[in-house]
């Protein structure tokens, strides 16, 4: 009989660190060029050589896409040295692939890792979604509520007034009710052009990013990915599929999907415990972005356990090659 291996979070952490940390290292050289599939595929090249050195028996449950979509860390790729725990992987190589290109504020590569069968898998289709940060009460919001009843109910528990309330949505052209909305509520509202996992970590850091709420459309893997850091962080995060098209049913449904109606919560997305590390590519709220400091590349890493709630702040240099 096969013996189970234990998966030790605190042994696995600084291994996960290093993995965001090469991806962000690789996706440097892309800044600002333009070229987004470059930055993006150095990223993928750099964590796949990384993560096949960690003892672990991993698979790849939110990654680049579908097998046929994506050539490495597609959903379902095995990864690791085959001979540790098993494990799950959530992951982004470059979160903010048109931020990277353009130079713009708040890329990073991310990943979470936790027990096998530790995270939703989330099919490749949009998610309504709602996150705050830690210390309110339980379903202080919801996504049943409509967003000026969110607001409103954000700024009770706050003790503050709407005015107050920082909402981080993504811009784009199917969340024009939504701030219209919001501003007429009263709200502020931070527009952010990509990297919806910054923005929904950003709310678990309100002192530092200023931002108290996120919500609207976006992918769903990247929710669970988001999730992962909140269960670290603290923070409550909602998630509701939504489908376009049968093709998409189908593709949930395949997933294990079961009730395409659910909302999910965050221990829905994230059932047992997890790491959760991101190193800053370009500068961001939360973290500095890549360097040069002499004849060194520095990189700045958040590395983050849900079992402890420890949070470690990382700060690697290597000689530029």
């Amino acid at each position: 009989m096969e013996t189970k291996i234990e998966f030790n979070d605190r042994l696995l952490s600084l291994g996960l660190a290093r993995v965001s940390e090469a991806a962000a290292i690789a996706a440097t050289k892309f800044i600002g060029s333009g070229d987004e599939k470059k930055a993006d595929q150095a990223a993928v090249d750099a964590m796949r050589a990384q993560l096949n050195m960690l003892d672990i028996n991993g698979v790849v449950v939110i990654g680049e896409g579908e097998r046929d979509e994506a050539p490495m860390l597609y959903i379902g790729e095995k990864v690791g040295s085959g001979k540790g725990p098993g494990a799950d992987l959530a992951l982004d190589p470059l979160e903010g692939t048109t931020l990277t290109a353009k130079d713009m504020p708040n890329a990073l590569s991310v990943i979470a890792m936790g027990p096998r069968g530790s995270m939703l898998h989330a099919p490749d289709v949009y998610m309504d979604k709602l996150a705050i940060g830690p210390g309110y009460s339980k379903d202080a919001v919801h996504l049943d509520m409509s967003p000026t009843e969110r607001v409103k109910a954000l700024a009770k528990e706050k003790k503050c007034t709407v005015r107050e309330i920082t909402v981080c949505v993504l811009e784009r052209p199917r969340h024009t009710e939504l701030i219209g909305e919001l501003r007429q509520a009263g709200a502020r509202i931070r527009l952010i052009t990509d990297g919806d996992v910054a923005g929904i970590i950003h709310c678990a850091e309100t002192m530092i990013t200023g931002v108290d709420m996120l919500m609207g459309l976006g992918g769903a893997p990247e929710g669970v990915l988001a999730a992962s850091a909140l269960k670290c962080l603290g923070g409550q995060i909602q998630g509701r599929l939504i489908f376009r098209t049968n093709d998409e049913r189908k593709r949930a449904e395949k997933a294990g999907i079961k009730d395409l109606n659910q909302i999910y919560s965050l221990n829905d997305m994230v059932t047992k415990e997890v790491i959760f590390a991101a190193s800053g590519v370009t500068d961001g709220s939360m973290l500095k972005g890549a360097r040069v400091v002499g004849n060194m590349l520095e990189t700045d890493t958040i590395l983050m356990r849900s079992k402890t709630g420890s949070i470690r702040r990382l700060n690697y240099r290597q000689k530029i090659k």
